[in-house]
């Protein structure tokens, strides 16, 4: 098995609940209260890190700047989708708002000069299609 695999897959299981989870969330708090509490979570999960990397991070300018950026763009992106499914349906939301990579992929195409195969670059535009027929 190819090592990105498992923490892949970890990935689509715990953003699988970060997309469900605020649509009960936003019943009982307003999305920039949630959005603070959603903060000090990963706060939590970051102090933990920090403790096992014997609170020694790495220290690199550019690559600090980029992880803040990283960060507030993601903090951006959970406020838009707490705002969203707080009147929208979380079926709806989660599925469109899933198809970020879209945008990812466009930007390293752009600017990373990577290449996509043709079978991939129909997927893309199927998934494009998909979001159409899911939010109409």
């Amino acid at each position: 098995m190819k090592d990105w695999i498992v923490p892949t897959l970890g990935a689509l299981v715990f953003w699988g609940f970060w997309g469900f989870l605020p649509k009960i969330t936003t019943t009982y708090l307003a999305p920039r209260s949630a959005i603070v509490y959603e903060v000090l979570g990963a706060i939590v999960l970051a102090i933990a890190m920090l403790i096992s990397l014997n609170f020694q991070p790495q220290v690199h300018p550019i690559g600090i700047g980029l992880a803040m950026t990283t960060g507030m763009l993601g903090f951006a992106g959970a406020f838009c989708f707490l705002t969203a499914v707080l009147t929208g349906p979380v079926t709806l939301v989660a599925t469109v708002s899933a198809l970020y990579p879209i945008v990812s992929i466009f930007l390293a195409i752009a600017f990373l000069h990577e290449t996509i195969t043709l079978q991939q670059g129909i997927g893309i535009v199927l998934a494009i299609v998909a979001m159409i027929l899911v939010a109409a």
